[in-house]
């Protein structure tokens, strides 16, 4: 029963590492795109000569990354997530058995 334990404990404190580095990941990802977005919104303010053009090409930018971020999300996030959820169960298991 102890042996139970010390594995659920230990892959609870892997996964609690891995979502401390997905929420600071995606907390500065936030952040690029905001400054980013902005950057980009002045720069082609300062092209086009209008505030409303320049940050309305930069919000139809967004619309369509996060529109082919939707599309794709399944290639993209969650086929990448499910295999490296199993690959790092073998890892486990292969250690296991050593």
């Amino acid at each position: 029963m102890e042996i139970y334990r010390l594995q659920s404990l230990r892959i609870f404190s892997k996964s609690a590492g891995y979502f401390a580095w997905i929420i600071v990941s995606l907390f500065l990802a936030f952040l690029i795109l905001i400054f980013g977005g902005l950057m980009l919104g002045y720069w082609f303010s300062s092209m086009l000569g209008s505030y409303v053009k320049g940050f309305g090409l930069m919000t139809l930018l967004l619309v369509v990354l996060f529109v082919l971020l939707a599309l794709f999300r399944k290639s993209l996030f969650v086929d990448p997530v499910v295999q490296s959820i199993i690959q790092r169960s073998r890892e486990e298991e292969m250690q296991e058995e050593d």
